[in-house]
């Protein structure tokens, strides 16, 4: 065992958790006081459900050898046998530890989802929709993308995006943003549109956003860096260009917003870092620091765009998942192709290095692949739910607020006690 990667990525497991809170103030602060508590608890509930079905499955349905490519085996490493044994590790890595960082992941990419579905979905059809979508999605999808050929057991066979498609996704683009931002556009769509639909949104608290996107920003760190598995040089290069990519796209979504509407505004700068944040996360060991700034760039100014795609389409992305994580997530996938220099850890030259088409057309199929499980299996389980046990709160708690009704927990105490 390496205690130098084992201390490294506890740090990474411990920056990980942070972006837990990070994204419930995140979200929390962009929907009314009325529903605050209530969409914070979505992003608590997700983690929960999802950590307990890790252990119990997950990490064996993700990264178990594999059936056909498609999804790992449910009962190889069920409730977690066979990874405490003193030699099972990943590059000097306990597997226990790797499949904690992993399942963080997991928890964060289901609660991206609930910000398509603030203010108006019922919280037991949220935490059965988490459940079903974990176990049909994100746990098939995720094998796809991170289980190579070998990972955990020698000979075990891993997911076909990796090992023979070959597309690169350094730390999640695929199956996190792509993932969960097509899930999101699915709920949305079978949620129908809130009462406020169409009219302005007001955050009810602009400061605890921005203080969501920073310390999402700081666990990003962890969640890219510690997907090298290693305190070393590919770690390093990998927060550059998480950061610099982060700057380039706040200043172009900003940007953006001067030119359209005449002002800057504070949602927007954290909606700029995260648009940043979320193209990265597959580029982050493909892109040299200067080819980041251009991805950022690219990213801050096509994602405030797509934002405004719901008003022309009529799907009620209440929070942005889909214009930010789906097609910020397309944005960072697609580049790759483009940007992409075999002088990083990834070693492959994208067109602009010489690399020609073939990385390009590798990553659109794997983009594509992703986008169109996700959105299909994501509205077949809504739809269930909807015609079921219901999805949706009722008109009158709606206007009430989800937390009076649901949670007698409101965010803040308004009267003198």
């Amino acid at each position: 065992m390496d205690t130098g990667t084992t201390a490294f990525m506890l740090c990474c497991i411990i920056g990980l958790t942070m972006m837990i809170p990070g994204l419930a103030l995140f979200y929390g602060g962009m929907v009314s006081v009325k529903s605050s508590t209530n969409m914070m608890m979505m992003t608590f509930g997700a983690v929960a459900v999802v950590g307990v079905l890790w252990v119990l499955f997950g990490f064996s349905m993700t990264f178990g050898t594999s059936y056909g490519g498609f999804v790992g085996s449910f009962t190889e490493f069920a409730g977690m046998k066979n990874l405490t044994e003193p030699m099972t590790t990943i590059n000097g890595l306990p597997v226990s530890l790797f499949s904690l960082f992993q399942a963080l992941f997991a928890a964060i990419t289901v609660a991206l989802i609930s910000g398509a579905a603030a203010d108006r979905m019922k919280f037991g059809a949220w935490m059965t929709f988490a459940t079903a979508w974990a176990i049909l999605v994100y746990f098939p999808v995720a094998h796809w993308v991170f289980a190579f050929d070998g990972v955990v057991t020698p000979d075990a066979k891993g997911g076909w995006i990796a090992n023979q498609l070959k597309a690169i996704d350094f730390a999640g683009g695929t199956a996190v943003h792509i993932n969960s931002g097509a899930a999101a556009l699915a709920v949305a769509i079978v949620l129908g549109k809130s009462l406020g639909f169409g009219k302005f949104r007001k955050p009810h608290n602009v400061p605890l956003t921005l203080l969501g996107a920073g310390l999402l920003w700081a666990g990003w760190y962890a969640f890219n860096g510690g997907s090298a598995l290693a305190a070393g040089t590919s770690a390093a290069i990998v927060m550059v260009t998480t950061f610099t990519a982060t700057c380039a796209a706040t200043l172009a979504w900003l940007g953006v917003e001067k030119i359209k509407d005449g002002h800057v505004t504070g949602v927007g700068a954290a909606s700029g870092a995260v648009a940043g944040l979320v193209a990265i996360t597959p580029a982050c060991g493909a892109v040299t620091p200067v080819g980041s700034i251009f991805l950022g760039l690219i990213a801050g100014a096509i994602c405030p765009l797509a934002v405004g795609l719901k008003s022309r389409f009529g799907y009620d992305d209440s929070l942005d998942v889909v214009g930010v994580h789906l097609v910020g997530g397309v944005i960072g996938t697609l580049l790759i192709g483009l940007f992409a220099s075999a002088s990083m850890p990834n070693k492959t030259n994208g067109l602009f290095y010489g690399g020609g088409l073939d990385q390009l057309w590798k990553q659109a199929v794997a983009a594509g692949a992703v986008m169109a499980y996700s959105f299909v299996v994501a509205y077949i389980i809504a739809f269930v739910i909807k015609k079921t046990m219901g999805i949706r709160i009722s008109t009158d708690e709606e206007e009430k607020g989800i937390d009076a009704k649901f949670h007698r927990d409101a965010a803040y105490e308004l009267q003198p006690a």
